[in-house]
């Protein structure tokens, strides 16, 4: 997603009074205003129907990448990691050594080893419940048709590790790979001026069942794991989320491989009312901003009270959390206090929207969850934040953004799956079935295939 993904033409120039100081937020922490309330729909929608849309530069950037790593593998692969991680590695040291891993485990914290276990238990319970199952039955001519769902056999998942190591990212596709009972399961995940990868996220990813693991990121760990390098086997399907290289990378080599889908950086929006509690929204809303570049955090309510206390509450917090550079760049470019006319309006807006995540902390909050219509995952009631979905909850966290998930749904167990159709007829239902393919290839003009199913009844 573009730091620009809501377009200027939103933002209201009217102030934003704030109830607790009577007076303007700072610009530091302003979120910006937009006020629908008197937007026809046709403007509104215009303005904040989202779609992925690389920059011409960008799609460039990272063809020239994966044409180096088809081009020269480990080579361009060993160029790439010292160039933009800053790491001076062999090829040989890209892999993960099992000393490593032992070392790592042995450091493991017991409250996150606690935490990574409890978190590995819900996802994986998740996983096997959503997974496809076989199932077979007879069509209306007696014919056995029916489906078989088996484990992909080699896949690569990224876990991005740019501006925190996210742990959790490890147990939310790896180990739904392992529940699959997916063979080989190749994990990449960058380092930065070192050749070590952070401890916390390799025992992690150990934990979840990963088989192999590298010290690669960026779009070179996307070509690298598409196309296969002298050090690296090639995947059948790349998952996991990254940055903007990253997912142009899954969108370039998406036919020569399969991929998941492309999510991007995070993002939020709530819908909200007198009943949410505002220090409970403020504090979702910069769980979120945290993440830093490219998150979007939006809160829409039909009170526009709600919007000032929220942002009171988000001026109040602020002070007290870590990592101010991200959460300031986020409030200042891409976090947005929408004003509907009504609850119907702040659907309709959610819809187009398309949110990674959404929170409904209203009165009829399961009533309106049912008019949702495009949202990778709905958080419903003040008792339930985004931050426990992004940890333990059990659904993955990697999600559609940018908009895609008008189309697209988050990652699930099926996903790992390959699945095939199985056809088996006896001489009865072909011979029940041959007028109806005869009629096709008459009107197809294929008479081979007709010829192919009478032949059966001429010779025997």
């Amino acid at each position: 997603m573009t730091d620009d993904t809501l377009g200027s033409s939103g933002k209201s120039t009217g102030d934003f009074q704030m109830n607790s100081t009577g007076g303007r937020a700072t610009a530091s922490v302003q979120m910006n205003f937009v006020d629908l309330t008197s937007q026809g729909e046709t403007a509104w929608r215009k303005e904040f129907d989202r779609r992925y849309l690389p920059s011409n530069e960008l799609i460039q950037q990272v063809h020239d990448i994966l044409s180096r790593i088809r081009a020269d593998g480990d080579a361009a692969l060993v160029d790439f990691v010292h160039r933009f991680d800053k790491t001076q590695m062999t090829a040989k040291e890209f892999r993960v050594g099992h000393e490593e891993i032992t070392l790592a485990l042995g450091h493991l914290d017991p409250d996150l080893r606690d935490a990574l276990s409890a978190s590995k238990q819900n996802v994986q319970e998740f996983a096997r419940r959503s997974r496809r199952t076989d199932w077979q039955a007879e069509n209306v001519q007696g014919a056995t048709v029916g489906e078989r769902f088996d484990p992909i056999r080699r896949v690569g998942i990224y876990v991005p590790a740019g501006t925190a190591p996210l742990v959790s990212s490890a147990i939310m596709t790896v180990a739904i790979a392992s529940a699959v009972g997916v063979p080989e399961i190749v994990a990449v995940s960058p380092v930065s001026g070192s050749t070590q990868m952070n401890s916390a996220l390799l025992a992690a990813l150990d934990m979840a069942g990963a088989t192999e693991t590298y010290k690669i990121g960026g779009a070179h760990a996307i070509g690298a794991l598409a196309f296969g390098t002298e050090s690296i086997r090639p995947v059948d399907k790349i998952f996991g989320p990254g940055n903007a290289f990253v997912t142009e990378a899954k969108r370039q080599v998406f036919g020569y491989v399969a991929t998941d889908l492309l999510p991007g950086p995070s993002e939020i929006l709530i819908l909200a009312d007198h009943s949410s509690v505002p220090a409970w929204v403020a504090a979702d809303l910069m769980a979120q901003a945290e993440h830093g570049p490219g998150t979007v955090i939006a809160v829409a309510s039909w009170h526009r009270q709600t919007l000032e206390l929220v942002q009171s509450e988000i001026e109040k917090s602020l002070p007290s959390l870590t990592r101010q550079a991200f959460l300031k760049d986020v409030l200042a470019e891409r976090a947005y206090a929408v004003l509907t006319r009504d609850r119907e309006q702040a659907v309709a807006f959610a819809n187009a929207f398309a949110p990674e995540h959404l929170t409904i902390v209203t009165e009829d909050a399961a009533e309106l969850a049912d008019k949702v219509t495009a949202a990778g995952a709905i958080f419903l009631g003040n008792y339930s934040p985004v931050a426990a979905g992004d940890f333990v909850a059990g659904p993955s966290h990697e999600l559609p953004t940018g908009g895609a998930a008008k189309s697209f749904g988050g990652l699930t167990a099926d996903q790992f799956q390959r699945r095939t159709s199985i056809v088996q007829l006896d001489r009865e239902s072909l011979q029940k079935s041959l007028p109806f393919i005869l009629s096709f290839s008459k009107a197809e003009r294929l008479d081979a295939h007709g010829a192919s199913a009478q032949i059966r009844f001429i010779t025997h």
